[in-house]
Formats: C-alpha cells, structure tokens, sequence
C-alpha cells in the first residue's frame, strides 16, 4: 500500500475454521502483527503465550493453509483444481437476491452469507410485540416452517434498524436450489401474512 511497516499498526486474523477448504468445524488459526514496536508485539506474544495450546489438528491445518503447495509439488495440481471448484461455486451461488426484500453480497471466500431482510411494518411490530428481535422472529419461522436454520443478525453488532439473518453455504451446490425454494415459500407466505 505504498507505507512503510512503522507507519500504521495492523493486526490481521485467519480462522482455519471459516475458510473456502472445508475445514468447518476444525479449530485454529493465526494472525500477523506490522508496524507495532517491538516491546508491545512482546506483550502480545506473552498474552498469546499464556493461553491453552491449540489442538494439534488446529495447528496442523494453519501450517497447511500457511504453507500451500507449490508448482512443482506433487499435489498442487490437485490442490489448485479442488481450490478453485471450491472458488467456482462460491462465485455462482447467488440464492438470496432474486427473493423480493432479500438483498445479499457475493461469497467471497468465506462459507458465511448475511442477508438484508427488508421486513414489512407490520411483521416488526409483531416481532417486538413478541419481545424478540425482528430478524430472530424471522429466524424462528423459517425454522419452524422448513426446518431450515439461520442465525438473527442482531446479534452481529450490525446497522440499527436493519435485519439480517447469518446462513452459511456448505452445502452441496445442487443441494442449494431446494433449500433456497423451502426459504422463498416461506419468505412469501411472511411477506404476504404482514403486507395485508
């Protein structure tokens, strides 16, 4: 970005757990510190330090996704096709914005979606006459009616007043389209219910 590593203080994090490998459910991770002095990167590596290690398959999977394999290696051709099928799907999955009300960005590498519900009037003060967040009132019908489940995005610290629901994408890209046709039935029958 043109700065030298002293001029801005980053702190960047990688999951092992929520990237494009398929790695759900695994735990571990890395993160790299630039342009800290070098007494508070030791205050960070003791913090750091005196935590529980990982799990052993945790650091394993970090050192492979560090330390991918090279042209030449033995398995980055099957590496480099499995990787970018993985990519490929991610980049057509686009289930959420041909659902009127549903606006959603592109996967881009991560198996988590955040869709924008624009709910009618009536169905947020339904909500709140429940006592319960719009979007998690969202969320418990389309549980309750498909079976489906997604997580209310209030709880993500989002923009006030607006309503998400966090879904993940690792399913089957086949499998997609009928789980997207079990969410717009019931999107339209709640649409329907509050429009009126």
């Amino acid at each position: 970005m043109g700065y030298r590593d002293d001029d801005i203080s980053i702190v960047s994090f990688h999951s092992v757990s929520k990237g494009y490998y398929g790695e759900c459910g695994k735990r571990g991770g890395y993160m790299e510190v630039t342009g800290f002095r070098p007494e508070i990167k030791d205050q960070i590596y003791k913090v750091a330090s005196v935590n529980l290690c990982s799990n052993i398959s945790g650091q394993i999977l970090a050192s492979l996704i560090m330390n991918q394999p090279k042209a030449g290696d033995e398995s980055h051709e099957s590496y480099s096709a499995e990787k970018n099928k993985i990519l490929s799907s991610l980049a057509r999955q686009d289930p959420f914005n041909s659902l009127e009300g549903i606006r959603c960005n592109r996967a881009e590498g991560a198996m988590y979606l955040f869709p924008l519900i624009q709910l009618p009037k009536k169905a947020i003060e339904a909500a709140r006459a429940a006592n319960t967040a719009p979007d998690a009132f969202y969320c418990r019908r389309l549980l309750n009616a498909t079976g489906i489940v997604v997580v209310p995005g209030s709880g993500f610290g989002l923009v006030p007043g607006t309503w998400h629901f966090r879904c993940t994408i690792i399913p089957p890209e086949d499998k997609i389209p009928a789980i997207i046709s079990r969410l717009e039935k019931l999107h339209e029958k709640i649409m329907d219910e509050f429009l009126k």
